[in-house]
């Protein structure tokens, strides 16, 4: 019983951290990277369909971003796409390619999403804690309802205590490479 609640508090706390994971990789730090136009649905034949199932998107260098619609048709779609997302980017279209340039952060810039990135953090925290709670809440009717005995009780909430120390660990990693990456010039 209380190994089903183990796995669904692991669950719960593993799907936090990929969320920020793929919260963290959206977040324009300078460098070019495709996840920041990974979210753009462009319309093709009448249907919503993700940037990257109608175009090749690279960055061939730090600061561009390319997408090569496998369709010549497409280009108008996808930069209009890409516009209407308002991600702060203006794409450049040459007839063939949309390139989109980065442009450098400022300092200001920089220290505003540093900000940003802890506050996913914090945000990230508080949703193992919550889960930490709901299976510390499982164990404790269980033990009320006399399925498992007190030592059991406090051995299964140390288990549970220790997982949550331990993602908690795992999303400070990220935070902090992330503030690297950021802050980085």
């Amino acid at each position: 019983m209380s190994e089903q609640i183990m796995n669904q508090m692991l669950e719960g706390m593993d799907k936090g951290i990929h969320a920020l994971q793929r919260d963290l990789a959206k977040l324009r730090t300078g460098r070019a990277s495709s996840a920041l136009v990974d979210s753009i649905q462009v319309e093709y034949y009448g249907s919503n369909v993700p940037l990257n199932q109608v175009a090749n998107v690279t960055t061939p260098d730090a600061r561009t971003i390319q997408i090569a619609p496998w369709e010549q048709n497409m280009l108008g779609a996808v930069e209009k796409s890409i516009l209407a997302a308002n991600i702060g980017l203006t794409p450049q279209n040459d007839g063939k390619l949309i390139r989109i340039p980065l442009p450098p952060l400022t300092e200001e810039r920089r220290k505003e999403m540093v900000k940003t990135v802890r506050r996913m953090g914090e945000d990230a925290k508080i949703a193992i804690r919550n889960h930490r709670r709901d299976a510390n809440d499982e164990i404790k009717k269980l033990e009320k309802d006399k399925t498992i005995s007190e030592d059991d009780s406090k051995k299964e909430m140390e288990k549970i205590q220790k997982v949550t120390d331990s993602k908690t660990k795992e999303v400070d990693v990220l935070i902090e490479s992330k503030e690297k990456e950021i802050l980085t010039v």
